[in-house]
């Protein structure tokens, strides 16, 4: 009886590590960002969704852009075993095998896809589908390793989330959802080269043309103050267009400034813990934009 209870408790064991190692595939912190920015697109959005198919769109949203990193730590297995923040992903640590990353990602991509399709719409599910073969091809087998614009052309496929959520909703796009593109999109430059700085001798082992690689730290701190101030002019049009109002400016101003004054800073004065300021800072800067822009629809419609 006690080695039945034993082999119960060892297989148990085994089924949850299995089942953590292929979650951690999905990278859960790029999800988490995708579920937020999903929604705020969906609320955002003119016109009733039902909160059941909303809450399905949303997890196929989700699902979608975890498939699409699994497929990337496929391809990447080579460069994660030489990179030191990504040898403990489950396929370089041997916690997964490639080819179950891959047929994991293949599978949860196409139900994904197709589930986006059923709950919400064709357009929704087509722009899904662009996006998992946007990152988890066109970023992860050419950009990524063949030029130093990998982060300009390659944030495309995070920005897109929002732009997916409203369109679950309204069947179309506007320019409401371009501006929510348009924000994250030029975010995410700043947001990578500042951890770029700081991560430059990693990426020069495993070969990868990241901008401070190929062009140097000083250019790359250039490029970050250039992209961090069109990145607070997009945060303003919003309440330019009649997105939002004052409220949601007030902060999206104070914010900016904040962002601006960090990146200003980091090409003036520069070490690791400013690079680091800033790419800490950013994190928490995107979150409060869209609370603001939530709340700002909540309080003043």
């Amino acid at each position: 009886m006690d080695k039945i209870q034993n082999i119960t408790q060892e297989a148990a064991g085994f089924n949850a590590s299995a089942v953590s190692s292929f979650f951690e595939l999905m990278k859960p912190r790029v999800m988490s960002l995708v579920i937020f920015t999903g929604f705020a697109g969906m609320y955002l959005a003119p016109g009733d969704f039902h909160p059941v198919l909303a809450v399905i769109s949303l997890i196929a949203i989700a699902s979608g852009a975890g498939a699409s990193g699994a497929i990337n730590q496929w391809y990447d297995r080579d460069i994660d075993e030489i990179m030191l923040r990504t040898r403990n992903r489950p396929i370089p640590s041997g916690r997964v095998q490639p080819a179950e990353a891959l047929g994991f990602g293949v599978t949860i991509s196409v139900l994904s896809v197709l589930i986006l399709s059923l709950s919400a719409n064709l357009l929704a599910g087509g722009l899904l589908a662009f996006t998992i073969v946007f990152y988890g091809l066109i970023y992860t087998v050419w950009l990524k390793r063949s030029t130093a614009q990998n982060i300009v052309i390659g944030g495309a496929a995070g920005a897109l989330p929002p732009l997916i959520g409203w369109v679950t909703v309204t069947g179309s796009v506007g320019i409401e959802p371009i501006i929510l593109f348009g924000l994250i999109f030029f975010w995410t430059p700043p947001h990578f080269w500042a951890l770029a700085l700081v991560k430059n001798e990693d990426y020069k082992n495993a070969n990868i043309p990241m901008l401070p690689v190929v062009y140097g730290a000083q250019e790359t701190r250039r490029q970050i103050v250039i992209y961090s101030a069109i990145m607070v002019l997009v945060s303003f049009l919003p309440t330019l267009i009649g997105m939002s109002n004052l409220l949601y400016f007030g902060i999206a101003f104070v914010g900016g400034l904040i962002f601006l004054a960090l990146a200003v800073q980091l090409a003036r004065k520069p070490n690791d813990g400013r690079a680091i300021g800033l790419f800490k800072y950013s994190i928490a800067y995107l979150f409060i934009l869209f609370v603001a822009l939530i709340c700002d629809h909540a309080i003043l419609g």
